[in-house]
């Protein structure tokens, strides 16, 4: 069953989220969520299996600002998705991306975007599977510059 994530099912989101994002912590993530809840251009909705236990979880959004390979703007987009591994190849997923494109149509969308790191394959092959297609490739850069204050 999918539910949209409020403030008495947050904790569970988080710790989905953690999974996903090993790199952040608790506290920032669950900030971040707890900030995004009424915001109109962002949704998450958690996974419950039929003991009623958040299993996944997928993050929504309105993007404004460019999208690659996107041929309209604004575009709908996963900006997260994750089935714990224990529930992977059950249909979770193709629900998901199911709710997330039905999510897109209601708001007169045409397109639903996503991402992933170029090195995850399992990713690239799911969104793949799901019928998305690859519009591009990217590396990115960052250099630190010096600033007067440094």
């Amino acid at each position: 069953m999918i539910i949209k994530a409020c403030k008495s099912n947050l904790d569970d989101l988080v710790r989905l989220a953690l999974k996903l994002w090993p790199d952040n912590n608790y506290e920032d993530l669950f900030k971040e969520y707890n900030n995004s809840i009424n915001e109109a251009d962002q949704e998450s909705y958690i996974y419950q299996d039929k003991a009623m236990k958040a299993v996944g979880f997928i993050k929504l959004s309105i993007r404004y600002d460019y999208v690659e390979g996107s041929s309209a703007s604004p575009v709908a987009y996963i900006e997260g998705i994750y089935i714990s591994e224990s529930e992977r190849r059950k249909g979770i997923g193709n629900e998901l991306v199911d709710f997330a494109e039905a999510w897109a149509a209601k708001k007169g969308f045409c397109e639903l975007a996503s991402d992933c790191e170029l090195d995850n394959v399992l990713s690239i092959d799911f969104h793949k599977w799901l019928g998305f297609r690859e519009a591009n490739r990217l590396v990115c850069f960052i250099k630190k510059i010096k600033t007067k204050d440094a």
